[in-house]
């Protein structure tokens, strides 16, 4: 039987924000819905996670807080994103 997942990788996103705030990611491999993944605040300290499993190859993408698109500052690698500012790039292996 085939999953979903099958060939895909396992990747955590993790975002720190504010207890309380909503918090999503968006990015290539959604593209770009700003609403469609959420992350879950599971102690209600502000520490936000999300875990999809991801096509290898290279993804842009931003977490949106609260309606305002935010980088991931722990990420090392950024782009141009062609709009006058950076996505934030992950390259599953």
């Amino acid at each position: 039987m085939a999953t979903h997942n099958a060939g895909k990788k396992k990747v955590v996103f993790s975002c720190k924000a504010n207890p309380g705030d909503e918090v999503f990611i968006a990015g290539s491999f959604n593209d770009w819905e700003p609403a469609a993944i959420p992350l879950v605040d599971e102690k209600g300290d502000g520490n936000f996670q999300k875990t999809l499993f991801l096509p290898k190859g290279r993804h842009e993408y931003k977490f949106v807080i609260n309606g305002v698109w935010s980088l991931d500052t722990s990420c090392p690698e950024w782009t141009s994103n062609g709009m006058g500012s950076l996505n934030s790039v992950i390259d599953v292996q």
